[in-house]
């Protein structure tokens, strides 16, 4: 049954390369694509994996996921074309990163948690030529992202606070410089120190075991919600929003929110 689903697994894998390979030599817009045209499509195609995922709509996470692999054979393609890599060196490269960063797997190194795991796998990294552990962060990732791997990377060597109360201690303390610089009216210097507020709170929610972008996405939803149902409830008044005085939205707004 298990060697069965394998080469099931096989089959599908090689049959959509397969399909890659005739839509390049075939297909006039897919002859045409190369790895820039195909990056902005790319990022859009992973934007709609997490809509699914956030919606907990798994048929369109299994949909998205195609579409994906179909993206990864298509850099791949282009790759063996321009002579750099194979589809071979790609997958073989993934899998022996994998056994060489999990030696608690494949080796005899014990480990007593996953923390132990991110230690090690820091470690090994270091190991591979890897000139700063915060290597491997991408630089066109969203900011909040971007901080909170800083925040763990820089934690796997020992980089890291001790406890939560401390981490709102400096929450507070960016707080007040903040407040400083808005009194002082130097436009970069309230940006800096904006900027340090957000990152000591993306520390915090880490604390917190919160994820920092989830938490900003779930809020911009709930915003969302809120406020297209003012809308509604201004529309079902013969009025818009625009015919409202900011008291009159803020008594709604409350209104709504008492609504679960």
């Amino acid at each position: 049954m298990e060697l069965n689903s394998m080469e099931n697994k096989a089959a599908a894998f090689l049959r959509l390369v397969t399909i890659m390979d005739e839509l390049r030599e075939k297909c006039p817009w897919d002859k045409k694509q190369t790895i820039h045209t195909l990056r902005s499509m790319t990022i859009e195609e992973t934007f709609e994996l997490v809509d699914a995922i956030d919606n907990n709509d798994w048929k369109g996470i299994a949909e998205e996921l195609g579409d994906l692999f179909l993206h990864l054979l298509f850099y791949t393609k282009i790759g063996t074309e321009q002579n750099e890599f194979l589809l071979e060196d790609v997958l073989t490269g993934i899998a022996e990163k994998l056994i060489r960063r999990h030696p608690h797997i494949y080796s005899n190194v014990q480990v007593n948690d996953e923390e132990d795991v991110k230690r090690n796998w820091e470690k090994i990294k270091a190991t591979e030529g890897k000139k700063s552990v915060l290597e491997g962060v991408p630089k066109s990732l969203p900011a909040i992202v971007k901080a909170l791997r800083l925040q763990e990377k820089s934690k796997q060597i020992g980089f890291e606070w001790s406890n939560k109360e401390d981490v709102w201690k400096k929450v507070e303390e960016e707080t007040l410089e903040l407040k400083e610089a808005i009194v002082g009216q130097k436009q970069e210097e309230i940006e800096e120190e904006f900027g340090d507020l957000l990152f000591s709170l993306v520390n915090y929610a880490r604390f917190l075991q919160v994820d920092p972008e989830t938490a900003l996405e779930r809020t911009n939803r709930k915003f969302i919600n809120r406020f297209q149902q003012m809308e509604k409830i201004a529309q079902n008044n013969g009025k818009k929003l625009t015919d409202l005085s900011l008291l009159e939205m803020d008594a709604m707004w409350n209104e709504i929110k008492k609504v679960k």
